[in-house]
């Protein structure tokens, strides 16, 4: 992948604690993955106000429906996660 330096200015505070957590990768991998990750969430922004606008918005008992689904998922999780940890099985 071909590549392009820039100049940027980020404040001195941010930028150390950057260093910090980019050691190993290097500040131009992770300042270009935390630029892929808003790309990608400004996407998907413009995806959901496109959908609202195509079918309205999401109305609280959809959400309370999608919640609950979450709940559900997440308790098969881990009861799997149990059972493949030997967590609950019987002696």
């Amino acid at each position: 992948m071909a590549t392009k330096k820039v100049t940027v200015t980020i404040p001195e505070d941010l930028l150390e604690e950057i260093r910090g957590e980019a050691a190993e990768r290097g500040l131009s991998a992770y300042v270009a993955e935390a630029l892929r990750v808003k790309r990608d969430r400004d996407r998907l922004v413009e995806l959901v106000d496109w959908l609202e606008e195509e079918h309205g918005p999401v109305t609280e008992s959809e959400r309370a429906a999608v919640r609950h689904e979450l709940d559900d998922l997440d308790a098969e999780h881990k009861l799997r996660a149990g059972r493949k940890n030997g967590v609950g099985e019987a002696a």
